[in-house]
């Protein structure tokens, strides 16, 4: 983002005029409907896909993905144009506010999963005396201070950026003098990167010092309550921050190389510049693939939004629990002998032919819920 204004593909005929068009269209078509997803499965109404309803790591991983959506929405489609345009075409004012919202969602993001990594380490380290602390009420509390601090950090870049005439082009460049853009890259970098990843490192390594610190058959055990407390969020939260910390790592390297290196202007760098740009705008599109991957639930919780999959759930029969289920209520099966969930019998289940074809004892619960698989340990 630094400086890459101030370079244009001179050649339109070339392999980057073609490849850069492609990727941010693929950044921009998987991040909106990828984060576009998130939201949907994590305000859709029922249990929640993490943890308990209402938990405060729905409530961070909401505000990612909606910085996330932000950040492809309104600025990927911008800095396409300013890397395959030769002018800027948009005025003044979409210049600095385009600017102004790559940074405000940047902060944003690093602050949300630095803030995850304490309440991580809060939930493991300190499970009872933090559960008054760690509420819906004081989440959403936090997520306000994180984008106040958000735009306190981000504000500077309102007027870094302004619009300048170059013979008859308008381009969109940075405005301030060289030392003063120096002080805010540098600020930047420690305040938006450098510090935010050294709270997830410090959070999450003596959280993974903590587990695995017992010793002896109790504290085995005791460990492995905590590491079943930490949870599916956990894991994929701490692959998030890891895979935000090597996205706009390089970024952020090019810019201090900028400034106390030696970066001359040639296409190789260029090309450097490019990329890195580009898998800095990508974090924003990978983060949904990361949860689909780590969380079991999600992804079943994903599942739920699509009809045919909630009727499929409904009607399937498990094997053996066919017959156990017409001995207790014959005339209610539906569709291959099987009970729907809105019929299915209240009280316990024989010992064998549960719902998994497996002994299980305990109500079946009507509705969805009784279709899904036991939860498995973690």
């Amino acid at each position: 983002m630094a400086d890459a204004q101030n370079i244009s593909l001179d050649n339109p005929g070339s392999v980057g005029a073609v490849a850069v068009p492609v990727v941010f269209a693929l950044i921009f078509l998987l991040g909106t409907v990828g984060n576009g997803l998130v939201l949907a499965v994590l305000l859709q109404p029922g249990p929640s896909a993490w943890q308990e309803p209402g938990s405060t790591t729905d409530l961070f991983i909401l505000n990612l993905a909606v910085a996330d959506l932000c950040f492809i929405l309104c600025c990927v489609p911008f800095q396409a144009a300013i890397y395959t345009l030769d002018a800027w075409l948009f005025g003044a004012l979409v210049c600095k506010a385009v600017h102004l919202l790559i940074y405000l969602t940047m902060y944003a993001s690093s602050f949300t999963l630095a803030a995850v990594s304490v309440d991580r380490y809060l939930a493991v380290r300190h499970p009872l005396r933090s559960r008054a602390l760690r509420t819906p009420r004081n989440a959403r509390a936090a997520v306000g201070v994180v984008w106040l601090l958000a735009a306190l950090f981000s504000a500077p870049y309102l007027s870094y950026y302004g619009t300048v005439r170059y013979g008859a082009l308008e381009l969109c460049v940075p405005a301030w003098e060289d030392a003063r853009r120096r002080a805010l890259d540098v600020a930047t970098f420690a305040a938006g990167y450098l510090l935010p990843v050294a709270v997830v490192s410090l959070a999450y390594g003596r959280t993974l010092r903590f587990l695995w610190a017992a010793v002896g058959p109790a504290g085995a055990a005791a460990a492995e309550a905590r590491r079943r407390a930490t949870g599916r969020a956990g894991r994929a939260m701490l692959a998030v921050a890891a895979l935000y910390a090597l996205c706009w790592g390089p970024h952020h390297a090019l810019i201090l190389c900028f400034w106390y290196g030696r970066f001359a202007f040639s296409p190789a760098t260029y090309a450097c510049r490019l990329a890195s740009h580009c898998l800095a705008y990508a974090n924003s599109c990978l983060n949904p693939l990361v949860y689909a991957l780590a969380s079991r639930h999600f992804r079943a919780r994903f599942r739920r939004l699509w009809p045919c999959g909630r009727r499929r759930r409904r009607t399937r029969c498990p094997p053996g629990a066919r017959r156990a289920l017409r001995r207790v209520r014959p005339a209610s099966s539906g569709p291959g002998g099987c009970i729907p969930g809105d019929a299915r019998p209240r009280g316990r289940l024989p010992a064998r032919g549960g719902w998994g074809g497996e002994p299980r004892e305990g109500p079946a619960h009507g509705g969805e819920a009784a279709a899904l698989p036991a939860r498995e340990p973690e």
